[in-house]
């Protein structure tokens, strides 16, 4: 296991200082979110060319794969033709001089450490896997779909709202959105404890758990909910949704008679 995770930490290291000369090049940070996902694909294709492909650690690279494809496609998509994304943006104004030094390490390299801790379960799976599959990789992979899904279909919805809206302050309050603030965010918090799931019953695979707690630590108290719902701090319908739906996980919306003094 301590091979492994120096192999891969280095490996992570290599590939967070290629994307951000890639940000050097493109003059834009936001190439960091293409390249989250690219990054588990990345550590993926390094174990299967160095490992032995076994069925479960074949399906959580499969799942992992499937995920990160998605998710980077749907970003390139997202911010083709637009300008940098708000959060980097803000990152820009505020380290001035040192702006250079600071987005290498508490961009790219920050990142690609919280990627080492979230891969931990697929790494995990790497070297313990059992001959077969098992009920807990049934179970997890049905948890890994609820996610997905969510993820996904949040996703969409909410494109398919931004492509249509007529007002810069209209607010995505249906479909998923109607449940939940954040339906892409609670579905990367449950596809990742799926893949924990898959890996629990291996050698070591109480170690996963660092895993969905370390994504849900980040979407919830960092760079997720915070960041952008400090956006919309002035915006009156926004607030009004805020106070009747659930900030991450699916529920009945509340009901809610707004004060309009």
């Amino acid at each position: 296991m301590v091979t492994i995770l120096f192999q891969i930490s280095l490996l992570i290291f290599s590939y967070a200082t290629l994307w951000f000369i890639v940000s050097l090049i493109k003059k834009r940070n936001d190439v960091a979110d293409i390249a989250w996902g690219l990054g588990f694909i990345a550590i993926c294709l390094y174990l299967v060319i160095t490992h032995p492909l076994l069925p479960v650690s074949a399906l959580v690279y499969t799942l992992v794969t499937i995920w990160g494809l998605r998710l980077a496609i749907h970003i390139v998509i997202r911010s083709r033709g637009k300008e940098e994304d708000f959060r980097y943006k803000k990152y820009h104004n505020e380290w001035g001089k040192f702006y250079l030094i600071r987005s290498y390490l508490q961009v790219y390299l920050l990142q690609g450490f919280f990627m080492l801790l979230i891969s931990l379960p697929v790494l995990i799976a790497c070297f313990s896997s059992p001959p077969n599959l098992n009920a807990f990789s049934i179970i997890g992979l049905f948890i890994w779909i609820i996610g997905f899904a969510f993820e996904a279909i949040g996703d969409y919805q909410l494109s398919v709202f931004i492509k249509s809206k007529k007002n810069s302050s209209d607010i995505m309050q249906t479909g998923l959105w109607r449940y939940t603030r954040h339906p892409n965010y609670f579905g990367e918090v449950f596809l990742w404890s799926g893949i924990f799931v898959i890996a629990l019953p291996l050698q070591n695979g109480i170690w996963g758990i660092i895993s969905p707690v370390t994504i849900t630590f980040l979407l919830l108290y960092v760079s997720g909910i915070p960041m952008l719902e400090a956006k919309y701090k002035d915006n009156r319908l926004f607030q009004e949704y805020k106070c009747r739906t659930s900030s991450f996980f699916p529920l009945p919306p509340k009901h809610f008679i707004p004060n309009r003094q």
